[in-house]
């Protein structure tokens, strides 16, 4: 009983569970964005980031080369163990520019165009639109999936989903 105690003080008081990260379909958005934002170095809060998808969520990037395009099937947990080397050598800042959302009764669809940076404030990098899935379930919304392609000569992003 005293172990079941401990445990729920300590769910209670992690900064990892936030639950306003869910409470909307603009906060598990920004969250998202949050999480993965930081300082080269700087360990991402992974157990917040997991806790924003529903069970069996995929992160989905386009990987285009001059030889192929195909989409690359992660789960939270694989995109975490993927960024981890990247985020420990470099800062990364993504940030929202617009937003086009679509729902219907527990679902949503939202093309999310961001930025990325090495530090706020800077040029950014690179371009592209997040398109999230999302799911609501009971009182939250989780993220059932994020299939984003990057910007390129060839593919400029649409002004539509600039503002």
């Amino acid at each position: 009983m005293r172990f079941l105690a401990l445990t729920a003080s300590l769910i209670i008081l992690s900064p990892s569970l936030r639950a306003a990260d869910t409470d909307s379909i603009d906060s598990v958005i920004k969250a998202v964005y949050d999480v993965i934002s930081g300082p080269a170095g700087t360990p991402r809060d992974w157990v917040r980031f997991k806790a924003l998808f529903a069970d069996g969520a995929r992160l989905i990037p386009v990987r285009t080369t001059p030889q192929a395009t195909a989409p690359v099937v992660m789960t939270p947990d694989d995109y975490a163990e993927h960024a981890k080397p990247i985020f420990e050598k470099s800062a990364f800042y993504e940030t929202e520019l617009a937003r086009r959302l679509e729902t219907f009764g527990n679902i949503a669809h939202a093309f999310s165009t961001y930025e990325s940076r090495h530090a706020p404030g800077e040029k950014p990098f690179a371009r592209g639109i997040n398109s999230f899935q999302l799911v609501k379930m009971g009182d939250t919304w989780k993220v059932m999936t994020i299939f984003w392609d990057s910007e390129r000569p060839d593919n400029p992003l649409p002004e539509k989903y600039l503002r």
